[in-house]
């Protein structure tokens, strides 16, 4: 790709804190499809007094695209960043810092250039860390709900708080889903097909009690890799579906979407109480009975795993989408205090 080197100056003169006027780099492509790329830039940089330092900086072009119920998901990170949100951030929960960051509304397409954090990620992150990251989590939430800072007021573009709700709505309506575990052609074991028709027949009555929870500012993708754990702290990445939600909600990906399937009950344990005990610090939370996770994460992994399972390319992919079906199963009969 063709990098613009008066931006990858500036960029790198804010990360150093110098006045950099030459640099050389090389790309590799972190993550990427039609809508949005992430680039690792990597090189040498030069100072003014003639210092050559390495470098390493991430570059994020994000295109316009439209998300189910939530239009402006596209440029939200962009927004944030150019926000003061950054500012409610601890040294030990926050986001990388953005050098620079530019949009271009002809083009629909925004670019970001972000802090490289050097860490374990993904499947490497151990149980501690998954803990870890649950409490400051809820350290994080526990201390905006509490006091409320003026940046709150003036995020105009975040997820509603029905987007959960709304999400789940949506794949109930859909009968390639629906109909699937309700027919006899279906392959999932009875009892975990019987566990969605149950959601189902009392989402009215679960969704009901999740509206009671304290409403929070969610990340709404935490899943293990968006979390970067580095010098025993965590990094946050990818705020593009974040807005407001119910206390616990980022738990359900956390625990749910693609983590260790061989440990997921033990992280459920072991993350609801961890959450809560970071979010207790700010708020008394000591009158809700009932943390309504587990309920969440049926709610928005049920259907997208039964998805999976329907659509997956081969015979161990869809091994696993049972497993994971069987252990939020397995959930239920473990009490959690939250």
């Amino acid at each position: 790709m063709i990098i613009k080197s008066q931006k990858l100056i500036y960029a790198l003169s804010q990360q150093f804190k110098k006045d950099i006027i030459y640099a050389d780099c090389q790309t590799t492509q972190l993550q990427g499809g039609t809508v949005g790329n992430v680039h690792l830039v990597t090189g040498s940089a030069e100072t003014a007094d003639g210092k050559k330092l390495p470098y390493r900086i991430v570059l994020k072009i994000q295109k316009k695209w439209e998300r189910y119920d939530d239009p402006g998901s596209w440029r939200r990170e962009y927004d944030l960043y150019m926000s003061d949100l950054g500012e409610t951030f601890s040294d030990a929960f926050r986001w990388p810092t953005c050098y620079l960051a530019e949009i271009n509304d002809d083009e629909n397409e925004f670019q970001l250039w972000l802090e490289y954090i050097d860490g374990l990620t993904g499947l490497d992150l151990t149980g501690d860390m998954y803990e870890q990251a649950a409490e400051e989590l809820g350290r994080y939430q526990g201390k905006l709900y509490a006091e409320q800072p003026n940046v709150l007021q003036s995020l105009h573009n975040l997820s509603h708080a029905d987007f959960m709700k709304n999400t789940y709505l949506h794949y109930r309506s859909w009968p390639v889903v629906y109909d699937y575990i309700r027919s006899e052609d279906c392959e999932l074991p009875l009892h975990l097909r019987q566990m969605l028709i149950d959601i189902d027949k009392s989402a009215d009555e679960i969704l009901s009690r999740i509206q009671k929870l304290p409403l929070v500012l969610c990340h709404r993708d935490f899943w293990v890799t968006n979390l970067i754990y580095a010098d025993e702290k965590i990094a946050l990445i990818d705020w593009d579906t974040s807005g407001w939600g119910y206390l616990g909600e980022d738990l359900a990906s956390l625990i749910a979407d693609e983590s260790d399937i061989n440990h997921m009950v033990e992280y459920y344990q072991r993350c609801v109480p961890a959450y809560y005990k970071g979010f207790s610090e700010y708020v008394d939370v000591s009158h809700i009975a009932d943390n309504c996770v587990y309920e969440m994460i049926l709610l928005v992994f049920g259907y997208r795993l039964v998805e999976s399972y329907l659509y997956a390319e081969n015979d161990d992919e869809k091994t696993n989408q049972v497993l994971t079906l069987q252990k939020i199963y397995e959930m239920k009969a473990i009490p959690v205090q939250g």
